[in-house]
């Protein structure tokens, strides 16, 4: 038995030790390879703290993971001649060398199979397109502008399927460019070299900037490609392809004019056959006009017959009485009028809360009105009003509202909610057969349409510090009403990126809090609530929404705004499911991947546009996991996260956080009021 215990031991200490080993040569190999790269580039000495005593991963521009190289970036610092030996560094995902000196071909960079991003632009590079760049599948922005590269762009660029950016504006590149077809790419630029032919469908959305300066390109968003085949009627083209370049050589034959064709014997055999064919039958002016004539003449019947058809349909239904306001298509607010016929029913009335802007009823009813959406609680839609005021409505129609008692209580306690990071209710219709509530409008559209919305060429992508502002305001918001009236616990019950909208200065406004108490329970599993892939798992089977599962929502808000991609949900507008990336099980899936360790595999790929954001990333994903735990218990109160991401954006949080956005901060709302809807 001593025998077995001492032979493991010294197994273990084997593998420890032969690791140990391995992982000291490659760091050593990734030493020898920046210490060439110095002494055969940096004539002028810029990087003098690069010294083989220290520690290579704290070096000024070098970045590593598990002491292996995985990024450097050293720009504008006068480097010279190749940076061949740099190619030894396998586990490099980040190169960016972008103004230098350095020039030659492209050094052999098949070795470099994890590299994500190579920025190479502004050097003296020359020679043709490196193939090398093929083996690089994972390659997600490339950037070859402003060199001396020549030839052409290879069939087999088509293999880099992640690629996002290709920039090669500004060198001496020629060929076709129809070839390319890269269904990910966002960011494209030729311009500036000596491309030829036309451009392909898949390119025509770039703008015209990414072609400029290449005199033989044509197409959309260029000059159209011009027709060479010629006239087949004209007297000597038999139909052939006419070049541009090469001279007519039947002289006689000058205009396209049919009164200056030549005789019948100039051409006796060409011109016979034609006139056969009736090709070129010559028609009199007459005939012209009569032609014409006869159009107008029946268009005109026609036109008639529909006026008179649509008038007596719409003379009809103002006799029937139907011929009010409500036909105008652009009018339409509400399909039922809030004016019930039966006699003794009490009449609705709008009720405004304080620091408002009033107006009437009859004032929403004649507003233009556009729908905005469809939700789980009704519809929602864009009213200007006649002074020009702009507000949101939704009409609660799908929602299970009780008494108007009830109603009125809950809806006080919302309409007395104010902060910068809600979307503030400022009044409500309640009638038997209408339930209104108006919000302010925000201009700026919703997190979705952000994140999902428009993905392809001339998108302009949101950005990670718009991301980490978004991801803090809507925090703020949730925790504003947890925090508030706190006898009563209130909950959101609906957090969503469409419910996350953007008002006029771009802060990000949490919208439809509070409604979920109207939601009916679902009488089976296969009822359960719309937006699964935000609900908590204690929640989809009916139990009762708590602060701790808008925390769990929250989380895979987060996970949303991080990876790019939808939860798994169904909506009644087509759902953010059947947005970009698919329905999928946010959580499981970074959890899956995080395990396997491909941690930066979860990340938006148009995230990796922006440099030194790696640890803000993480660190968000962080609080999400922690946020999404299947333990309620377990995950963190929203004051909290607040407070996880101001430090994490820098900002300076005070002494007195766990206070957060207390009721102190909403002065009209007291727990005298909170206690109303009990």
């Amino acid at each position: 038995m001593a025998k077995t215990t001492h032979f493991v031991v010294h197994f273990v200490f084997c593998l420890l030790f032969l690791n140990f080993s391995v992982l000291e040569a490659y760091l050593s190999s990734d030493l020898e390879a920046l210490m060439a790269f110095k002494a055969t580039s940096d004539k002028t000495n810029k990087l003098t703290n690069w010294s083989s005593t220290s520690d290579l991963c704290t070096w000024p521009g070098v970045s590593c993971v598990r002491d292996r190289v995985s990024r450097l970036v050293l720009e504008n610092l006068d480097l010279q001649g190749s940076f061949e030996p740099l190619t030894a560094l396998a586990q490099l995902r980040v190169l960016s060398l972008k103004r230098n000196r350095l020039s030659g071909p492209i050094p052999d960079l098949s070795n470099l199979t994890t590299l994500k991003l190579l920025f190479l632009s502004h050097n003296h590079f020359s020679g043709e397109f490196p193939a090398s760049v093929m083996s690089l599948s994972r390659l997600f922005r490339l950037d070859l502008s402003f060199n001396n590269l020549s030839g052409e762009i290879p069939a087999t660029v088509n293999h880099l399927t992640h690629l996002l950016t290709l920039r090669l504006e500004e060198n001496r590149l020629s060929g076709s460019i129809s070839g390319i077809n890269l269904p990910s790419l966002q960011d494209f630029n030729v311009s500036g070299n000596h491309f030829s032919g036309e451009i392909p469908k898949s390119l025509s959305g770039y703008p015209l900037s990414s072609f400029a300066q290449n005199t033989a390109l044509c197409g959309s968003p260029m000059k159209t490609c011009k027709d060479i085949v010629s006239n087949p009627t004209k007297p000597g083209s038999d139909g052939a392809i006419a070049s541009p370049l090469i001279p007519n050589t039947n002289p006689t034959i000058v205009s396209s004019s049919p009164s200056s064709l030549p005789s019948t014997n100039s051409s006796p055999n060409k011109s016979s056959n034609t006139h056969h064919n009736g090709s070129t039958a010559k028609i009199s002016p007459l005939a012209l006009i009569a032609i014409i004539l006869g159009d107008v003449l029946v268009l005109f019947v026609i036109s008639l017959l529909l006026y008179c058809y649509f008038w007596r349909n719409y003379a009809a239904k103002m006799r029937d009485g139907k011929g009010s306001k409500l036909l105008e298509s652009e009018k339409i607010v509400y399909s039922s009028s809030p004016y019930p016929a039966q006699p003794g029913f009490e009449r609705g009335q709008m009720v405004f809360f304080e620091g408002v802007k009033r107006f009437e009823l009859e004032d929403l009813l004649r507003a233009s009105a556009e729908m905005l959406g469809k939700g789980g609680f009704g519809t929602a839609y864009k009213a200007v009003l006649d002074d020009g005021n702009v507000v949101a409505v939704k009409r609660l129609k799908d929602a299970q509202v009780g008494g108007k008692k009830e109603f009125e209580q809950h809806m006080e306690v919302l309409g007395r909610l104010r902060h910068p990071n809600l979307v503030s209710l400022i009044a409500y219709y309640f009638a038997r057969e209408e339930k209104l509530l108006v919000y302010d409008y925000m201009p700026n559209s919703s997190l979705f349409w952000l994140l999902h919305g428009n993905r392809g060429p001339g998108r302009t992508p949101l950005d990670w510090t718009t991301r980490l502002k978004i991801a803090a305001g809507a925090a703020r918001g949730v925790a504003f009403i947890h925090n508030s009236c706190k006898s009563l616990r209130l909950t959101h019950g609906n957090i969503k990126s469409t419910n996350i909208l953007l008002d006029k200065t771009g802060s990000a406004r949490v919208s439809d809090f509070g409604l979920s108490i109207f939601t009916s329970p679902p009488a089976t599993s296969s009822s359960a609530p719309r937006s699964n892939g935000y609900r908590a798992p204690e929640s989809i089977d009916g139990r009762k929404l708590s602060q701790k599962s808008d925390v769990y929502s929250f989380g895979v808000l987060l996970l949303e705004l991080l990876t790019g991609k939808c939860p798994s949900v169904v909506d009644s507008s087509g759902g953010p499911g059947s947005g970009y990336g698919g329905a999928i099980d946010l959580p499981r899936w970074v959890q899956s991947v995080v395990r396997e360790e491909w941690t930066a595999e979860v990340f938006d790929l148009e995230l990796m546009r922006y440099k030194d954001i790696e640890e803000e990333m993480v660190g968000l994903l962080q609080i999400a996991m922690a946020c999404t735990s299947p333990t309620p218990d377990q995950r963190p109160r929203m004051s909290h996260v607040v407070k996880m991401i101001d430090e994490l954006r820098g900002v300076e949080v005070s002494p007195s956080h766990d206070a957060l956005d207390s009721v102190s901060e909403s002065p009209s709302l007291s727990e005298d009021t909170c206690g109303t809807s009990q």
